[in-house]
């Protein structure tokens, strides 16, 4: 695992820490991205206590919505570790607004940071991959990239559509030596709802019943390593009632609308 390199956007919080330090205990070589430098630098050291030694974690800072940046960023990874052989692109952001109240930037900006960036940031990585013959590349989706919420029209857009990028790129690469992994979190324990946009683009500011309720980080992070681990194509992760809708969608659709309607 030693000479393993595992690239992690969204790395600052959340699930994304939370896989960090878990991988940091395999001693594999990490690679930290997300917008805010100090942060990452938090989560930088939690993985040397856990086990990494200083000259395994590259703190990378990267907005993957700045594009002109991402090849600087790719030759920065390779410089350092020589080659990527998992990159998990999980920065992204959600949304608490209904429909009507919500100004057209804040979709323009979940699709720049939800789908645009790790779309960008996958093509840049990806020849290097095919070079190679091997890798694997995986992205945060969610149960909202399969059923659609109220208050999250434009993240359930968004994650929809990586669901179908990523799906589709599986089909064309994996003849080649490239696994592809869409990670399907239901409500997770973090700080997703408190950074979601409001309508006005602002954060939304409060945390919710669901996402408090929802699996522990650390547990999600714990099943979504081994099922990397283990190569699987979709990674549903989560406790709650919203991962049986993943089924009621493909078995009863009109139930589940009903049911979505009532949560309004």
């Amino acid at each position: 695992m030693s000479d393993r390199t595992i690239w992690i956007t969204g790395a600052s919080s959340g699930i994304g820490e939370a896989l960090a330090v878990r991988y940091a205990r395999d001693g594999v070589r990490l690679v930290l991205s997300a917008r805010r430098e100090s942060e990452l630098k938090r989560v930088a050291e939690r993985c040397t206590e856990n086990g990494l030694n200083e000259d395994q974690v590259l703190v990378l800072p990267l907005d993957v919505t700045d594009w002109a940046a991402l090849p600087d960023a790719v030759q920065t990874v390779r410089g350092r570790f020589g080659h990527i052989d998992l990159l998990i692109n999980n920065a992204g952001v959600s949304q608490r607004s209904l429909c009507v109240d919500t100004d057209m930037s804040v979709y323009r900006q979940l699709m720049e940071v939800d789908v645009m960036g790790q779309i960008a940031l996958t093509k840049e990585v990806l020849p290097h991959m095919l070079e190679r013959g091997a890798g694997h590349i995986a992205v945060t989706a969610s149960v909202a990239g399969k059923v659609g919420a109220p208050l999250r029209t434009g993240y359930c857009a968004a994650k929809h559509a990586v669901m179908g990028f990523f799906d589709a790129l599986r089909a064309e690469v994996e003849g080649q030596g490239i696994h592809v992994s869409t990670i399907v979190p239901g409500f997770i324990r973090t700080d997703i709802a408190r950074n979601a946009l409001a309508g006005d683009g602002k954060a939304f500011g409060e945390d919710d019943d669901d996402i408090s309720g929802g699996m522990e980080v650390n547990e999600c992070a714990e099943v979504v390593v081994k099922a990397l681990d283990a190569k699987k194509r979709e990674i549903p992760v989560g406790k709650g009632k919203e991962m049986a809708a993943l089924w009621v969608k493909r078995v009863a659709p009109e139930a589940l609308f009903r049911l979505a309607k009532a949560r309004t």
